[in-house]
């Protein structure tokens, strides 16, 4: 790893941006088509239009929720926002943060000894801005907890 970057300013948000623009175009995109071809077939009674309907948004509203992972860094602690599931830790509860070569998102070491997975920074669609943002984090957990050197960002 090169040179530990500046820590950003407080508050920041981390989110996979380039993955959230696909998936909520997707969504919006699959419920207006699924609707119009609803509305479109003369042959369908008015509950078969209503389950096209309804089915359109059901899928768009799946695809809004796997849109919804961040990772909010503010004076006071992390909270880190995964599909079904919200937590909030204070800065010295995060130990490392790692976001190893083949790992689908970064995960957090906590001071009880478990990890917790931090789907708001991943490497799908952009790579190097997960990248970025894996290693900013670790600049603002190493800049509010005591002084310490960890492997395990690559």
């Amino acid at each position: 790893m090169s040179e530990s970057p500046a820590a950003p300013a407080l508050p920041v948000t981390f989110r996979p941006t380039r993955t959230r623009a696909v998936l909520l175009t997707a969504g919006v995109a699959i419920f207006v088509v699924i609707t119009a071809i609803a509305f479109l077939l003369p042959t369908l009674s008015p509950g078969e239009r209503t389950s096209f309907v309804f089915t359109g948004a059901l899928l768009c509203g799946v695809l809004v929720l796997l849109s919804r992972p961040k990772v909010v860094a503010d004076e006071s602690g992390v909270t880190v926002v995964n599909i079904a599931t919200s937590r909030r830790l204070a800065w010295p509860e995060i130990v490392q943060v790692n976001l190893r070569p083949g790992d689908p998102w970064v995960f957090l070491n906590l001071s009880d000894g478990t990890s917790l997975p931090a789907l708001g920074i991943q490497p799908g669609i952009a790579k190097q801005q997960a990248i970025g943002d894996a290693r900013a984090l670790r600049a603002l957990v190493d800049a509010r907890t005591t002084g310490r050197s960890e492997p395990g960002l690559d």
